[in-house]
């Protein structure tokens, strides 16, 4: 499209009618800002128009504002400038909103003065996970129409709400069916014909029974509990407080100050950086001219858990799928844990009966593997033990058509391996989804040393449908994101064993802004499935005889965790509140005095420290040997599999952010007091720091192909 046509202008019986035509989301560029600049100034000079329509073209409004443009110089005052010539045209100016209304795409409608919304648009103001506030004035107009109170639940909450509760806050006037467009254009001449009058929302008082201080305490301590160490929501606080005792014109000039002082902060350029690193990690050198394969339909190998959960993603992206397990009883077992976990979506008011209806249509189950052989994509969900998997690919490899992906779900096992095992390893791929499978984002994606171009891509593009966020990993043990836990795990089991307690390791992590502590999340996964991996793999791991001793001890006295209501914590029966308890602090200490392990004092520093920095370090390792393209694609790794907080950005980002040198400093010093078998810095980290580059100066000097 010719940019220059971004944004129209026409009329329709009176009616002007600016249309927004960006795709794909029509983001509000420069371009955007000066096509809406250029349609007002006609606007400003014409006396027959009776008002104003602003739409969109394509599946939504605008769904929000540049977020490229962070980086430059502020835009703010170009906002202001535009929201008020839109707010103080002389005819009444209507916004119609379809699609996912976000950020600036919202605070545009509010300098409008009526919006109408099409039934299913979602409309929200996420700023806050960004690490920012709304700066286009969302923070003044939004509580002149809804109050303070309001505003702030909506931004605190980052989550956009329904064209429904939109008109139930008041910021939504009227919420219309099909075919939009037209209902749209017949509300705004009907309301014209009632001579409803330009009404600039910025004329509007802000109601102060809904900025009481009793209210802001309560905002203040919410936003404290929901986003820990984070600066932004407090920011937002003070700017929608303002809206009550200051002028549109004043509220907006503090919001412009506050929200430039909020990009420059560490937290805001974290989270903007996972932004667009989620954006890049789908973008792979070498795959310009790979095609992408057609996936009509899905076959799922294994019906527990994780097949379960796999089944019911190429379900919600309309993508029939067979799910095959080798016994009817398994079977069925699996597939009334697909139906419990839809009905569960459907009580709590996240899908309806019919959508649940029509994803289960879509899901089959068989014991047959002549009911899979016209897949496209085959996923083994089987367990992990590799002469079973083996078994399995030569069989699929006999079975599937030409041109069908074989992939499969492992999560440590040598992919390379399981495609030696067939005639086409080309067509051989790891696809390592996150329990729950239906529920988290990341996908890594694993290539073998014969893994086509053709079957990368078709899996990345696979991954959109599906909904998650893809990295491409090489072949090693545990791949990225397993294989940097290996050392944040140990060091947390290795500690327990030196006399801290379950809970000050996991509170520790917590409090630095880890989503769950690791023991805690051994005792939701199972203890005894981390023991599985280390028993089946232990000629991988060094000769330290207390390597995930912790684990074993706790396995060897019948804990497995949340599953029997004991493992590092107890639990009560349909409870997952962890409970101190001394019956598992003997059984680490009995078994740390076999190992021979010293006692030690360990501070909070210590041991976030402990944790953190052996999971970075391997990272820098996974870039040496190329296991990851970019360090950016670790970042997503671990900000959307394992908990990692967003707004410190991914441990890469964040082994920048302390300074490389910092990092190295402390490696070494573990290494003095614990020795070098897993305290040994990485080559690249000590290159970084000697020749004091950063990861991005290191990048930029090597081609990264497949």
């Amino acid at each position: 499209m010719d940019k220059s046509d971004v944004v129209q202008l026409h009329e329709d019986d009176g009616v002007a009618v600016i249309t927004i035509d960006n795709p794909p989301v029509n983001t509000i560029d420069a371009t955007v800002r000066a096509g809406l600049n250029a349609c007002i100034e006609q606007l400003e000079s014409r006396d027959n128009v009776r008002a104003v329509l602003l739409r969109c073209a394509g599946k939504t409004f605008c769904s929000g504002a540049d977020i490229s443009e962070f980086h430059g110089p502020p835009k703010e005052a170009e906002y202001r400038e535009l929201f008020a010539r839109l707010e103080n045209l002389r005819v009444p100016v209507v916004c119609a909103l379809h699609g996912t209304v976000l950020g600036g795409g919202l605070e545009l409608s509010l300098a409008c003065h009526y919006r109408v919304a099409a039934t299913g648009t979602r409309c929200g103001l996420p700023e806050v996970t960004l690490g920012i506030i709304p700066g286009a004035g969302g923070t003044q107009r939004l509580p002149r129409l809804i109050g303070v109170e309001q505003t702030l639940e909506l931004i605190l909450s980052a989550r956009p709400v329904t064209a429904d509760q939109g008109k139930t806050l008041g910021f939504i006037d009227a919420v219309l069916d099909d075919p939009f467009d037209e209902a749209a254009l017949a509300w705004t001449n009907d309301a014209v014909a009632s001579g409803k009058p330009p009404r600039p929302t910025g004329a509007n008082d802000v109601d102060p029974a809904t900025a009481t201080e009793e209210i802001l305490v309560r905002l203040e301590d919410l936003a404290r509990k929901r986003y820990p160490n984070q600066l932004a929501p407090q920011t937002a606080i003070r700017a929608v407080s303002a809206a009550a005792k200051s002028p549109l014109h004043e509220g907006l000039l503090l919001e412009d100050r506050l929200v430039n002082e909020a990009k420059q902060t560490t937290e805001s350029r974290a989270a903007v950086h996972v932004f667009f690193a989620e954006r890049g990690s789908r973008r792979i050198p070498g795959l310009e001219n790979a095609t992408s394969r057609p996936i009509a339909k899905a076959a799922i190998i294994g019906a527990g858990t994780m097949g379960g959960g796999i089944a019911i993603c190429f379900a919600n992206a309309d993508i029939p799928v067979v799910v095959l397990d080798i016994s009817e009883e398994a079977l069925q077992r699996g597939l009334h844990v697909v139906d419990a976990t839809l009905e569960s979506r459907v009580k709590r008011g996240r899908m309806s009966a019919g959508e649940k209806a029509k994803r289960m249509a879509l899901i089959e189950g068989t014991t047959n593997y002549d009911q899979v052989k016209d897949a496209d994509i085959f996923i083994e969900a089987a367990v992990e033990k590799m002469d079973l998997k083996k078994n399995i690919f030569r069989r699929l490899d006999k079975l599937a058509k030409p041109g069908a992906i074989l992939a499969t779900n492992t999560s440590t096992l040598d992919i390379d391996e399981l495609g030696d095992a067939t005639q086409r390893p080309a067509d051989v791929i790891g696809m390592h989804f996150f329990s729950p499978a239906n529920v988290m984002p990341l996908l890594e994606v694993i290539r073998t040393r014969k893994t086509s171009a053709s079957t990368i891509r078709t899996v990345m593009d696979l991954a959109r449908p599906l909904r998650k966020t893809p990295v491409l990993s090489g072949v090693c043990y545990g791949f990225i994101g397993n294989r940097m836990m290996e050392g944040y795990a140990r060091e947390a089991e290795r500690m327990v064993l030196e006399g801290a307690t379950p809970r000050e390791v996991d509170s520790a992590l917590e409090s630095w802004g880890m989503a769950m502590g690791i023991l805690s999340v051994f005792d939701l996964a199972g203890v005894d499935v981390g023991v599985h991996i280390h028993r089946n793999n232990a000629s991988l791991y060094p000769p330290d005889p207390t390597y995930y001793q912790a684990d074993f001890a706790l396995f060897d006295a019948g804990r497995l965790g949340q599953k029997n209501g004991k493992g590092y914590y107890r639990y009560e029966s349909g409870d997952r509140t962890r409970h101190d308890d001394p019956e598992a602090l003997e059984i680490l200490r009995r078994r740390a005095q076999e190992l021979g392990v010293e006692p030690r004092a360990h501070s909070e520093e210590e041991i976030v420290e402990r944790c953190l920095f052996p999971l970075m370090n391997e990272g820098f390792r996974i870039l040496e040997e190329g296991i990851a393209l970019r360090a950016s694609d670790i970042d997503v790794v671990w900000t959307s599999g394992y908990g990692f907080p967003r707004y410190r950005g991914g441990p890469m980002f964040y082994a920048e952010t302390i300074g490389l040198d910092r990092l190295l400093d402390g490696m070494r010093k573990y290494r003095e007091i614990f020795g070098p078998m897993h305290w040994e810095p990485a080559t690249l980290l000590v290159q970084l720091v000697e020749q004091e580059k950063t990861l991005s100066e290191w990048e930029s000097e090597r081609e990264v192909r497949l």
